[in-house]
């Protein structure tokens, strides 16, 4: 008997997100198929590869990092040569410098930063906060006013801050906000609901449903986005239909497996492979399990990751 297979596109779709300005804009999401399943129909938005940087600099970054941006010694040309980084195809900026438990920098010395980094880039650009509520309120809400015209992804706002960073992200100033929530479906969706209600378009709503670096709970992650895909998909949850982008960086550099010195655990090998190894093993999870998009920050993952996309579309 001769095997038929039986086609997975499905009637709905996700919402496909348009982000940044002129030839060099991108679109995440858009797919009526699982993650990768061109088989069963094309898929016109491949996932895309964004490069973190900080307000911070260099000063704590792995050396290779360093010896990438070799010579940049402002945030305009560290946010330049991050847009150059073959594989890449928008820049995050996380202002982590504002967190008031660590470097406490003002909302305008942020903004200038903010500024100068959208003036050196001519690619899609995402801002993230300092996961500080009470400062992501006024510094995203900022952030969204000095980005106006450039329709950036205002990565997050949450439960707890949505209605400011919502209002002024989606409404006031027309850019695209990032609901984020804590690994759990329930959560993501209610958040949607939430900022449709502002009056926010789901075509201007991205999710950031959270992750974690591959060996830490990582099973939450897999099962919570397969349920958000199969929701959207199968089920036609419009609540749901919004692409995934996923912050990889700040998660896979942060385990001991990518901190513990040579030194203390000889036998696990040199450091700064190790995090390459948790970013990339963390970012080619997550596309498989439906990210649109993934946020990394050494080369050698942005190009990994990038030829393992090419590959599988």
């Amino acid at each position: 008997m001769p095997f038929n297979g039986k086609s997975g596109k499905f009637n709905a779709s996700i919402n496909a997100v348009e982000v940044g300005c002129g030839e060099k804009a991108i679109k995440i999401g858009g797919e009526n198929v699982l993650p990768f399943y061109t088989f069963d129909a094309p898929i016109e938005n491949a996932p895309k590869v964004g490069v973190m940087i900080t307000d911070l600099g260099l000063d704590n970054e792995p050396e290779g990092v360093k010896a990438y941006y070799a010579g940049c010694s402002t945030m305009g040309e560290i946010a330049k040569k991050a847009s150059e980084m073959p594989g890449a195809d928008f820049v995050c900026l996380r202002l982590i410098g504002a967190d008031p438990n660590g470097a406490n920098k003002s909302t305008e010395e942020c903004m200038e930063i903010v500024k100068e980094v959208i003036d050196a880039i001519d690619v899609p650009l995402v801002i993230e906060g300092c996961k500080n509520v009470a400062k992501d309120t006024e510094l995203l809400s900022k952030a969204a006013d000095v980005a106006q015209g450039k329709n950036v992804i205002i990565l997050s706002a949450r439960e707890e801050d949505y209605k400011g960073i919502g209002a002024a992200a989606g409404l006031a100033y027309n850019q695209k906000v990032g609901a984020e929530s804590a690994v759990d479906i329930n959560l993501a969706k209610q958040l949607n609901v939430l900022i449709t209600q502002l009056g926010v378009q789901p075509a201007n709503i991205v999710m950031n449903v959270g992750t974690a670096a591959v060996g830490y709970g990582f099973e939450y992650v897999v099962s919570t986005m397969d349920r958000v895909k199969a929701a959207a998909l199968s089920q036609n949850d419009a609540q749901l239909q919004m692409p995934i982008i996923t912050p990889v960086a700040e998660e896979a550099w942060n385990v001991k497996e990518a901190m513990a010195s040579e030194e203390d655990m000889p036998e696990w090998g040199p450091v700064e492979q190790r995090g390459i190894d948790m970013e990339v093993s963390t970012a080619a999870s997550v596309l498989a399990c439906g990210s649109n998009a993934v946020i990394v920050k050494h080369p050698v993952t942005v190009a990994t990751i990038s030829k393992m996309i090419k590959e599988l579309m």
